[in-house]
C-alpha cells in the first residue's frame, strides 16, 4: 500500500451521528458503522478495504437532511450512488449482476483506488445472511460493473459495493453502497432460522474457535483460532494481503462489516493458527460472521453466530 493511499486513508469520513464499529486486529485476519481500523460500514463513509491498525482517525462528514438513518444499508451516501437496472436474478442459476457508481456529478466513477488488490469488493447475501457470496467485479471502460455470482437461491438478497474512489470530490475516502434485488422462486419467501449462537465452527475439516464477548458499544477483543484435527493450523496463505478475511452481517437490518489482519502477509509468508481482533460493535444482537482463509491454494469460508450483548 502506498504511502499516499495510507495518508488518504486516515482521513476517511464517517456519516455523522453513525455509531462506531472499529475492528482492528492486533495480530496477523466485513461494519455496519463506521469508526477506524479499517471498519467498512454499510451505512455511510467508511474506513475502506485498507489494512486494519492504520490511524485512520475520527474524521466526521457533515449529515444532511436527506442522510438515511445510521445503522441502514443504503443506495446513496454522499453523492455517491449505486445503480442497476438490474432487479431480478433467476434462482439457482449463475447469474450476472451490472452496476454502476455514480458521483456527485452524476456521471459513472470509473477511476478507484486498488484496495486490497481489487478496485472493487462486492458482497451479496440473503434476508437470512445465508448465501454468503464475496466477490471480485471487472469494470468496463464506461464504468459498468459486472459480478459473476453463484446461483442464488430464491428470496430477497442484498448486495454491498466497497469500494474507493480515486478522483473527484470523495477521493481517497472509502464506501460501502448497497441494493436490494429479488430472486423469485419457490420458497422465495421463507427465511432459514438464524444458526444459534456459537464459539466454534467447521468447515472443510477445520475448526474455527472464537473466544470473546463483546458489549455493544463497548470495545473487546475477539480471538480467532484455526485448527485442523486438533492440531493450530500454522500454514494459512496470504489472501487479499491478510492471512484471513472477516465479513459480519448484523441480523435484521444486514447492517455490514468487513474487518482484517493489522500486519500485512507478504507474498510467500505462511500465518496462524491465532488472529487477535479489537472489537467494539454498536449494536447488540446476533451477527453472523464469515471468515475466510486459505491453504494450499483453497479458499474455505467458516460461518457462525456471535452473540453481542
Amino acid at each position: 500500500m502506498s504511502l499516499s493511499t495510507r495518508t488518504r486513508t486516515r482521513t476517511l469520513a464517517l456519516t455523522a451521528g453513525a455509531a462506531v464499529l472499529a475492528l482492528a486486529l492486533t495480530a496477523c485476519g466485513s461494519a455496519a458503522t463506521g469508526g477506524t481500523g479499517g471498519t467498512d460500514r454499510a451505512d455511510g463513509m467508511t474506513g475502506g478495504h485498507g489494512m486494519a491498525g492504520m490511524d485512520h482517525g475520527a474524521a466526521s462528514a457533515a449529515a444532511t437532511t436527506a442522510a438515511p438513518a445510521a445503522g441502514a444499508p443504503a443506495a446513496e451516501r454522499n453523492g455517491y450512488r449505486l445503480t442497476s437496472a438490474v432487479d431480478t436474478l433467476p434462482a439457482g442459476a449463475p447469474a450476472e449482476y451490472r452496476f454502476t457508481v455514480t458521483g456527485p456529478d452524476g456521471a459513472p466513477v470509473t477511476a478507484y483506488e486498488t484496495d486490497q488488490t481489487k478496485r472493487m469488493h462486492f458482497y451479496a447475501i440473503r434476508s437470512d445472511l445465508t448465501g454468503f457470496q464475496h466477490l471480485h467485479p471487472e469494470m468496463a471502460a464506461d464504468g459498468t460493473w459486472t459480478a459473476p455470482l453463484a446461483a442464488p437461491a430464491a428470496g430477497t438478497w442484498r448486495v454491498y459495493a466497497s469500494f474507493v474512489p480515486d478522483s473527484g470530490a470523495g477521493k481517497g475516502a472509502g464506501l460501502v453502497l448497497s441494493r436490494t434485488v429479488d430472486v423469485p422462486g419457490e420458497g422465495a419467501a421463507a427465511d432459514a432460522p438464524l444458526p444459534a449462537a456459537t464459539g466454534t465452527t467447521t468447515v472443510d475439516g477445520y475448526t474455527v474457535t472464537v473466544e470473546g464477548a463483546p458489549a455493544a458499544g463497548r470495545a473487546g477483543e475477539l480471538k480467532v483460532t484455526v485448527a485442523r484435527d486438533g492440531r493450530p493450523v500454522t500454514d494459512l496463505q496470504p489472501y487479499l494481503e491478510t492471512f484471513a478475511h472477516l465479513t459480519a452481517f448484523h441480523a435484521g437490518d444486514q447492517a455490514f462489516a468487513h474487518l482484517h489482519p493489522q500486519a500485512r502477509a507478504e507474498a510467500g509468508s505462511t500465518g496462524g493458527p491465532t488472529l487477535s481482533f479489537h472489537a467494539e460493535l454498536p449494536a447488540g444482537g446476533d451477527w453472523r460472521l464469515f471468515l475466510q482463509f486459505m491453504t494450499g491454494g483453497t479458499l474455505h469460508t467458516a460461518a457462525l453466530t456471535l452473540r453481542v450483548g
